[in-house]
C-alpha cells in the first residue's frame, strides 16, 4: 500500500470508527435513563466509549483506527467557528446592546474571573508545590468557556511552544465542565425551583418517552434548514459547506497576513513567534464575518442560511468531541491529577458564585433563567447553556433566550475560543504569565465597575415571571 492510498484508509477508518462511537452514544443514552436524566450528549458518551476502547484494546486494534483522532479537533474547530455568524439576520447593534449589555457584563466578569483565578492559583500554590507551568492556569477558561473544539483548536500551539499534555489537560477539563455543568446545574435549578424562583417547569417524569430519549416523533420534526439553491445548479448543503470553506480561507489568508507582517518587528518580537503561534479557528470566525458582511453588501445574503450552517457547526462540533474524548492520553491525566481536580473544583466553585450572586443583583427581571444558561456556557459549551435555560425557560416566556444569543455576539469573538483565550496561550507560554494575570485583573475590575455603576440591582428577591416577550 502506498503513503497516499494509507493516508486515504486512515481517513475512511476514523470516519468509519467516530460514526460508530456516535451511535453508540445514542444507543447507550436510549437504554439508560440516567444519560437521559442528567442530559449527557450522546457525543460525549460515545467519547467515553472511545476512550474506554482506546484504552483496554487498543493495542490489539491497528491504529489506523484511531490515529487520526487527535488532528481532527484542530481541523473541525475551523468549520464550526467559520460558520458562527454565517447566514445570521442582521440585527440592529443598538437592539443587541439594550438587550445583552448585562448578561454581556454578566459573562465578562465570569470569563475574566477564570482566568485571574486559574493563573492565581497556579502562582500561588498549584505551581510551587506541584511544579505545573504557568500555562495551567489557562486551562479553566479554555477548558471551560471554550470546551472540546477550542482545546482542538489550540493543540497546535502547545505543541509547537514545548507543552503537548496542555491539549489532553485541556480536553479533561472540558469533559469534566459539561458533566459538571449539567449536573450541577439540574441541582441548581431544583434549589431555585423550591425557592420559588422560577416556575411551571417541566420535570424529566412530565416529558413523553421520545422526548425523554431525545428523538422527534414523527409529524414534528423541524427543519434541518432552507435550501436556498435548485438541485439543478448546485446542492444546497454543497453551497453552504463551500462558504464555510471560503470563511476557513479568508482566516488562513488573514494568519499568513499576520505571520508576515511579524517579520517587520524587532527581532525580540519575531523570535516569540506570537503570530505563528496564534491558533486558525478565531480567524475562521473573522473569515465567516467578513464574508458574511461582503454577501449582505452585494445582496447576496438571502443564499446563506443560518439554519444549515447550524447544522455543518453542529455536527462538525458532534464529531469534534468524539474524536476529542476518545484522543485524551490518560498518562498526561494521571500525571496531573491533583492540580487538575483542583483547579476544575475551585472553577465550579466561582461559576456557581456568579449564578448566585452576581446573577441576582445584575438581572433585574428573570434573573435565575439568564443565569443558569451562562453556567452553562462557563462550565460547558453554548449548547449546555441554552439546554439548561430550555428547562427553566421551555416556552421562551422571557428574554432569556434572546438575550443569551445576542450576548454570545459580543462575547464569542474575545472570549470561549476568541481572540483573547487564543492570543492568552502564547504570550503565558512564552514568559508574560504575570502581566497577562494582571491585565486580566484590570479587565475584571472594569467589568465589576461597570455591573456596580450601570447595572446593579437591590432586587435580590426574585420574580418568578420574567419580562414577557
Amino acid at each position: 500500500m502506498t503513503l497516499s492510498e494509507r493516508i486515504l484508509m486512515i481517513a475512511v477508518m476514523s470516519f468509519c470508527a467516530i460514526s460508530v462511537l456516535l451511535v453508540l452514544g445514542i444507543v447507550v443514552r436510549s437504554s439508560f435513563s440516567i444519560f437521559q436524566r442528567l442530559f449527557i450528549p450522546s457525543s460525549v458518551i460515545g467519547g467515553f466509549i472511545g476512550l474506554i476502547v482506546i484504552q483496554t484494546l487498543g493495542q490489539f486494534m491497528s491504529a489506523d483506527w484511531f490515529v487520526a483522532f487527535g488532528q481532527l479537533p484542530g481541523f473541525l474547530i475551523n468549520i464550526v467557528f467559520a460558520g458562527l455568524f454565517l447566514g445570521a439576520a442582521a440585527t440592529p447593534l443598538k437592539k443587541i446592546w439594550g438587550l445583552a449589555a448585562p448578561q454581556f457584563c454578566f459573562g465578562q466578569i465570569n470569563a475574566w474571573g477564570q482566568y485571574v483565578i486559574g493563573l492565581g492559583l497556579v502562582f500561588v500554590f498549584l505551581g510551587p508545590v506541584f511544579g505545573v507551568p504557568d500555562v495551567f492556569g489557562n486551562l479553566l477558561e479554555i477548558g471551560f468557556q471554550g470546551g472540546h473544539g477550542t482545546v482542538g483548536g489550540m493543540a497546535h500551539t502547545f505543541d509547537k511552544l514545548g507543552w503537548p499534555a496542555g491539549a489532553d489537560l485541556g480536553y479533561t477539563v472540558a469533559t469534566c465542565g459539561i458533566v459538571f455543568g449539567i449536573v450541577i446545574g439540574m441541582v441548581l435549578i431544583n434549589i431555585a425551583v423550591r425557592k420559588g424562583y422560577v416556575s411551571g417547569i417541566r420535570t424529566f417524569d412530565d416529558k413523553e418517552k421520545l422526548e425523554r430519549v431525545g428523538v422527534y416523533p414523527r409529524g414534528k420534526q423541524p427543519a434541518a434548514g432552507l435550501q436556498t439553491v435548485q438541485s439543478n445548479s448546485l446542492d444546497s448543503l454543497a453551497l453552504h459547506i463551500s462558504l464555510v470553506g471560503i470563511a476557513v480561507l479568508i482566516g488562513y489568508g488573514i494568519k499568513e497576513l499576520l505571520v508576515l507582517g511579524e517579520t517587520f518587528t524587532p527581532v525580540s518580537i519575531q523570535e516569540m513567534g506570537i503570530m505563528e503561534s496564534l491558533p486558525l479557528f478565531p480567524l475562521c470566525m473573522i473569515g465567516g464575518v467578513l464574508l458574511q458582511i461582503f454577501l449582505r453588501k452585494t445582496r447576496l445574503d438571502y443564499i446563506a442560511d443560518h439554519g444549515q450552517m447550524q447544522r455543518i457547526c453542529g455536527a462538525s462540533l458532534d464529531f469534534l468531541v468524539v474524536a476529542a474524548i476518545a484522543s485524551i492520553r490518560i498518562e498526561f491525566v494521571v500525571a496531573y491529577w491533583m492540580p487538575l481536580s483542583i483547579l476544575v473544583a475551585v472553577g465550579a466553585i466561582w461559576n456557581i458564585f456568579t449564578v448566585m450572586y452576581i446573577g441576582p443583583r445584575i438581572f433585574k427581571e428573570a434573573w435565575f433563567e439568564r443565569s443558569i444558561a451562562e453556567f452553562g456556557q462557563a462550565m460547558g459549551v453554548t449548547a449546555t447553556g441554552l439546554m439548561l435555560l430550555r428547562t427553566v425557560d421551555p416556552d421562551h416566556k422571557t428574554v432569556a433566550t434572546e438575550a443569551f444569543g445576542y450576548k454570545q455576539l459580543l462575547h464569542e469573538p474575545v472570549m470561549g475560543g476568541g481572540l483573547w483565550t487564543s492570543l492568552a496561550v502564547p504570550l503565558v507560554m512564552l514568559g508574560s504569565g504575570l502581566v497577562v494575570w494582571f491585565f486580566c485583573l484590570a479587565v475584571l475590575v472594569v467589568a465589576v465597575i461597570c455591573w456596580l455603576v450601570f447595572f446593579r440591582t437591590s432586587q435580590t428577591a426574585i420574580s418568578t415571571k420574567g419580562i414577557q416577550k
